[in-house]
């Protein structure tokens, strides 16, 4: 995987997210303040400018009630 696959599956995670945290009705404020973040990381994570951690995804999908799996991108192979 290289670095232009990385940025890709970053800003495809992040766009996931935004779609959905705003299917659940959170702002980007209600929902860093139910995971304990910055608002600042949370914009910069549906932006694809950091990488998030597992235990982050984890509590996501609990705060937004979904599986995980809905905010991973497709895999497809070449």
């Amino acid at each position: 995987m290289d670095k232009q696959d990385k940025k890709r599956i970053l800003i495809s995670f992040g766009n996931k997210l935004r779609e959905l945290r705003l299917s659940k009705g959170f702002t980007q404020e209600q929902l860093a303040n139910e995971l304990g973040v910055e608002i600042s990381q949370i914009s910069r994570i549906e932006r694809g400018i950091i990488n998030t951690s597992i235990t982050n995804l984890y509590a996501i999908s609990i705060v937004l009630k979904i599986e995980i799996c809905e905010l991973l991108p497709p895999h497809t192979k070449d």
